[in-house]
């Protein structure tokens, strides 16, 4: 689950994380108020309006301006408000912006110069290991750097078992270049980062830039913090932090009637019970010329109601052309699911496009005879060959 920028900043605060000071708010009215409380609590003069939403390079969208009075902070705040942010992390069209974060300038004037920092922490699945990223390249697209500037990726596993070691974080600070004061705040704030990670069950950590301050403070600038879905009924204070307005629509729509589905960009839709099947059944999709559309998997206990309600995703979709049911009977007999795709099929009614239905396992025959004696707009096999070549011939007829 993603969570919002000022969400993931102050669980790290809660830690003890250094972070820049901010107060999120959701009308222009009340970024001038916030910005006038930081002022009190703060000192700063100058102030960052942030867009709020799940995806990276905001700044390059235009949802991250630097305000240097409270005018430019309502301006700036009613421009950024209610806008189509597009990012390179965002979909063609953009997220709309509910929230922005007015923050604290921490680029102020002091005895050096401020400089940013990368640092991510991430499980290493290869070698079950969590892993801890950092570079003296804070600021850019990190893929970037590890493309052309490998050398400047520095990376320390951590045994998940004994947990982060005093001495590792201190070779990451040395590495990183630091010194004095600066490198003391660094390996703090990489301990009680590791911290905080370990303790939220979170999957990714990425702090870009971290932030070495004029006066030598280390604080967290930016804050994209990942948790682990998995985990979640152990921290139901973090649910709560859930924002739907950032996830798809119909991932939201299928969660609620107990489907795991993933929108993808193709044209053929994917219906199958169990996740290692819905991987094959969209490598034979991709093998006939098709593209799959979703990841759906209806789970072991598929019947009718939750195949209607995989169809009326699937079909909301605009892009779909075709759609491929795939069901291994193992756990649910193959006629139960015939029986539930004629019945959702006459349920929703008007069904435009092909559908190709494939029931191998127990009572296979008898599913695809139920499916053969329906009379709908359904196409049954029973070899995953078969419902390839299906495919494949669906394919041609759309091109």
């Amino acid at each position: 689950m993603n969570i919002h920028e000022y969400q993931a900043k102050n669980i790290l605060k809660s830690y003890g994380v250094r972070i820049q000071e901010g107060i999120v708010v959701d009308t222009p009215e009340k970024a001038v108020m916030a910005a006038k409380k930081l002022n009190l609590e703060t000192g700063t003069e100058w102030y960052v309006v942030k867009a709020q939403i799940h995806a990276g390079g905001r700044g390059k969208g235009g949802g991250v301006k630097l305000a240097k009075n409270l005018e430019q902070v309502e301006s700036y705040s009613k421009s950024i408000l209610g806008m189509q942010l597009i990012t390179p992390q965002t979909p063609p069209e953009g997220k709309k912006v509910h929230k922005v974060l007015i923050a604290e300038d921490v680029y102020y004037p002091g005895p050096s110069e401020p400089k940013e920092y990368y640092l991510s922490i991430v499980l290493d699945r290869a070698k079950s290991m969590n892993l801890i990223m950092a570079s003296t390249e804070g600021g850019m697209d990190i893929e970037e750097v590890a493309s052309s500037h490998p050398e400047k990726i520095i990376q320390e596993w951590v045994d998940p078992g004994v947990g982060l070691q005093h001495f590792q974080a201190r070779k990451i600070a040395f590495l990183l270049g630091l010194e004095g004061h600066a490198f003391k705040e660094m390996v703090n704030f990489i301990m009680h980062l590791y911290e905080a990670y370990i303790k939220i069950d979170a999957s990714q950590f990425e702090i870009n830039p971290v932030l070495k301050t004029s006066d030598d403070k280390i604080l967290a600038v930016d804050a994209k913090v990942n948790l682990d879905d998995n985990a979640l009924f152990r921290h139901p204070d973090l649910q709560e932090l859930r924002d739907i307005t950032e996830e798809d629509p119909l991932e939201v729509e299928a969660a609620r009637s107990g489907l795991n589905y993933v929108k993808l960009d193709g044209n053929v839709g994917c219906m199958v019970n169990g996740a290692g099947l819905a991987m094959a059944t969209m490598d034979i999709i991709k093998l006939s010329g098709g593209h799959p559309a979703n990841f759906l998997d209806v789970g072991g206990g598929a019947n009718a109601r939750t195949v209607e309600a995989g169809f009326r995703i699937i079909l909301k979709d605009p892009n779909v052309k075709a759609i491929l049911i795939n069901v291994f009977g193992g756990i649910v007999r193959c006629d139960r699911v015939a029986n539930g795709v004629v019945e959702a099929y006459k349920n929703i009614g008007n069904i435009e496009i092909p559908i190709i239905v494939r029931l191998q396992g127990t009572n296979a025959e008898e599913g695809a005879k139920i499916i053969n004696e329906s009379g709908l707009r359904v196409k049954s096999a029973v070899l995953l060959k078969d419902a390839a070549q299906i495919v494949r011939e669906v394919m041609d007829e759309i091109a």
